[in-house]
Order: structure tokens, then sequence, then C-alpha cells
């Protein structure tokens, strides 16, 4: 089971800030996760893919597309942060 939590704009457009989720099966990295969520319905296609820039954190540190993932991990999808 994994950790997946979302924020900001994700969060509202998702409707939801967190979920669990078994791993599945041919799931081995963050870009398989976000393929396998974008596949879900055209709702979370349009969130995920509307974010161009969407960061991704892998057990609470920046992580890359290619990072690969485990049972037990939390993953958190954000979109880049400005502030002055």
């Amino acid at each position: 089971m994994i950790r997946i939590r979302y924020f900001a704009r994700l969060r509202e457009r998702l409707g939801c800030d967190e979920e669990s989720l078994a791993l599945p099966e041919g799931v081995a990295t963050l870009a398989d996760l976000l393929e396998h969520l974008r596949a879900r319905d055209a709702h979370w296609r349009e969130a995920l893919d509307g974010e161009p820039a969407l960061m991704m954190a892998l057990n609470q540190e920046l992580a890359r597309p290619e990072s690969a993932l485990q049972d037990g991990d939390e993953v958190a999808f954000f979109p880049p942060v400005t502030g002055g």
C-alpha cells in the first residue's frame, strides 16, 4: 500500500487531499503511477495534465519521474509554488 497526497490546486481540482492505494501491478516508478492515475477517467487526466510543471515528492523528498516506488512509500503531487 502507498499513500498519495495531493496539494494546492490539485487537491481542489481532484476533490481529495490523500488516498491509500495498493501498488498496482506494472507501476514501478512515479511516472508509471502518474499514468495510472490519469487513466482513471477524463477528470483525473485533465487535472493531472493541466499541471505542466507538476512536482513530485517521494517520502518527503523531491523526486524525479523515474524514481522507483515500493510498498509503504508516501508520494506527493503538487504544482510549483512561487513566493515573494
